[in-house]
C-alpha cells in the first residue's frame, strides 16, 4: 500500500545531481555555504527593516509620551475615556473626568495618546 514511501530515498538520490556535476556547488566548499546561507540571512535583514525597526521606533514614541505626562495634559485611554490629568504617581495616573471632575486612577501604560 505505502511502498512509495520507502522508494522514496532512492528515487531522489537518482534524481540528484553527482556532486561533481558541473553547476552543482560542493556544499562543503566556501561557495556552497554562502549559497545556501545567504538566503536566510537576506530573510532576517528583511524582517528586521520591515517589522523589528519599526516596532523599535513606536515603542520608543510611546515609552517618550507616557515619561513626559504633567498634570493639565488632556489624554485618552485604551479604553476611550478622555480626561485631563490631575496628578501623576509612579506608575499611576488620575484623571479629571466628567463635568463633576470625577476623579478616577489608571495605570500609565493605559494612556493611549495625548
Amino acid at each position: 500500500m505505502f511502498e512509495w514511501i520507502f522508494k522514496l530515498p532512492q528515487a531522489m538520490a537518482e534524481a540528484a545531481p553527482a556532486a561533481g556535476a558541473p553547476g552543482s556547488p560542493d556544499p562543503a566548499s566556501p561557495a556552497g555555504l554562502i549559497s545556501m546561507f545567504l538566503p536566510m540571512v537576506l530573510i532576517i535583514g528583511v524582517f528586521y527593516f520591515l517589522m523589528i525597526r519599526p516596532q523599535r521606533k513606536k515603542d520608543k514614541k510611546v515609552k517618550e509620551m507616557l515619561a513626559n505626562l504633567k498634570p493639565g495634559d488632556r489624554v485618552c485611554t485604551i479604553g476611550g475615556i478622555y480626561g485631563t490629568i490631575k496628578g501623576l504617581r509612579e506608575d499611576d495616573v488620575i484623571l479629571s473626568v466628567g463635568h463633576s471632575d470625577t476623579e478616577i486612577v489608571f495605570a500609565r501604560w493605559a494612556i493611549r495618546n495625548v
